[in-house]
């Protein structure tokens, strides 16, 4: 068994597609005609994203992320060699900074943003 995605409940599937190819610099895969659906190509494990409406559908009870609340249990890492970089565009393309890049004891490179949604995004260099 491999994971084949993530899947992320957003108030806006489009905008926050164009977020992530703006601040992460990703590649989208696929949207839904109607954009309640939409994917982005990072690497073996695909990100997507879908409207919360779906959720309310099937009468789901669940908690909308917002930037006003707490942080989640839970949070996107990308893996990059330029942390710096990565983590000014982020910043520049509207997500929230958390924490500025600073080295780990055990090597790593890692800083901490939010998206447009409120979710946490983790920018590290890879694990040596």
């Amino acid at each position: 068994m491999k994971l084949g995605w993530a899947i992320y409940y957003v108030p806006d599937v489009a905008a926050t597609l164009a977020f992530y190819e703006a601040a992460f610099g990703c590649t989208r895969g696929m949207m839904t005609e109607g954009g309640e659906f939409g994917t982005l190509q990072t690497g073996e494990t695909t990100l997507a994203f879908c409207a919360e409406s779906f959720l309310a559908a099937d009468d789901f009870a669940f908690e909308p992320m917002r930037r006003e609340k707490p942080l989640p249990a839970f949070e996107i890492a990308f893996v990059t060699d330029d942390v710096e970089g990565a983590y000014v565009r982020a910043v520049e393309a509207g997500a929230a900074p958390l924490i500025a890049p600073k080295a780990k004891p055990w090597g790593q490179i890692v800083s901490y943003v939010r998206d447009i949604n409120g979710f946490q995004v983790e920018i590290c260099s890879p694990v040596a």
